[in-house]
């Protein structure tokens, strides 16, 4: 069975990152500004500017962060494809 390249395999994890900025209840982009996924929240700091690794974004999703509330509902893998699209997307 041949493995899926680097490239493609990046492209769906992109994919999956940005759907879930844009879907998983409550939705990041009702809160966060960012441009690459055409949010224009203005509750939460704008990520464009925050410019948060993959590290933080993650932290974030998982414990919450001031108003912000942590998404139990995400798997480990979701978590880590939604912050690597944040670092990437916000030009880290």
């Amino acid at each position: 069975m041949a493995m899926a390249s680097p490239l493609l395999a990046s492209a769906a994890d992109e994919d999956t990152g940005r759907k879930l900025f844009t879907s998983v209840t409550p939705a990041c982009a009702l809160c966060h500004k960012l441009k690459d996924a055409e949010a224009e929240g203005a509750v939460g700091p704008s990520l464009d500017e925050l410019r948060p690794d993959q590290a933080r974004v993650a932290k974030a999703l998982k414990n919450g962060i001031g108003q912000m509330p942590a998404f139990p509902q995400l798997s480990e893998a979701e978590v880590q494809a939604l912050a690597r699209y944040v670092e990437r997307a916000a030009g880290r």
